[in-house]
């Protein structure tokens, strides 16, 4: 059985290590030393590993990287939130814990590395050598497989259970599933180095899907070119791929 590295279990982390379970052999890693025992009730491989300079705990190499067929990195960056300089150490931390790795390779990036404004945004607009984490990652691993990910949402995570404002703006949501189901893809047909927005093709409005899950009607709202949409065209041309949930108001039907 093949072996899949995912650096980071937490909320994306182990919906991935679920999905890939049955066809692969998991290792990875937590920030919570009480989560190790319901972790490894599941029969994957745990160990604790902290990246953040000021609570720093792994050892020095993960001893399992280079029998790892891929790896994948969820461990989240926000860079309009975090300090370069932590944000410096905490991915020097987690680049020594990789080490040398040449095997396929995905982090999980965000849509947010696009600007908060009206208009359709490509990858294309946004080079990686533009946005310092995933330029910082590049530098490490040239292969690395860059995914854009929208708003996570799937299982009990729904957008009516946040506070949300402007109503009337569309959304860039993606099921935790379709974002497996593009790791898989990629898998099976061997790709490396590329940049993905990884987005739900419809964008409802806010409005339109807190409606629908709450079980109201309203009627569909009418996108237009003054609003901020996450383009996942080249995704879906490049892998050939079709969206399981291709449409955020029925995400909480699965």
């Amino acid at each position: 059985m093949k072996r899949l590295g995912i650096i980071g279990y937490g909320w994306l982390g182990s919906r991935i290590g679920k999905s890939f379970a049955e066809n692969f052999d998991i290792y990875t890693t937590t920030t919570s030393p009480q989560k190790l025992k319901d972790i490894r009730s599941e029969g994957i491989h745990v160990d604790v590993a902290i990246f953040s300079e000021d609570e720093k705990q792994f050892p020095d190499s993960w001893n399992i990287v280079p029998e790892l067929d891929v790896l994948i990195i969820t461990v989240p960056f926000s860079e309009r939130r975090t300090s370069k300089e932590i944000i410096e150490k905490k991915l020097s931390n987690l680049i020594s814990f990789i080490g040398k790795y040449e095997k396929q390779i995905f982090f999980m990036s965000t849509t947010s590395v696009y600007p908060d404004e009206p208009g359709i945004f490509k990858e294309e607009m946004q080079p990686s050598e533009n946005v310092f984490v995933e330029n910082t990652i590049k530098e490490a691993f040239p292969h690395v497989n860059i995914l854009r990910l929208g708003g996570l949402m799937g299982d009990s995570r729904l957008l009516k259970s946040f506070k949300i404002s402007d109503l009337s703006g569309v959304v860039n949501h993606i099921h935790y599933k379709d974002i497996a189901e593009v790791i898989l893809k990629m898998i099976e047909k061997n790709v490396h180095g590329k940049v993905y927005n990884v987005v739900a093709p419809l964008h409802p409005s806010k409005r339109e899907v807190i409606a629908v899950q709450n079980n109201q009607h309203i009627e569909d709202e009418q996108e237009n070119d003054r609003q901020r949409i996450i383009s996942s065209e080249k995704l879906i041309t490049e892998l050939d791929f079709t969206f399981i949930y291709p449409d955020p108001k029925k995400f909480h039907l699965d």
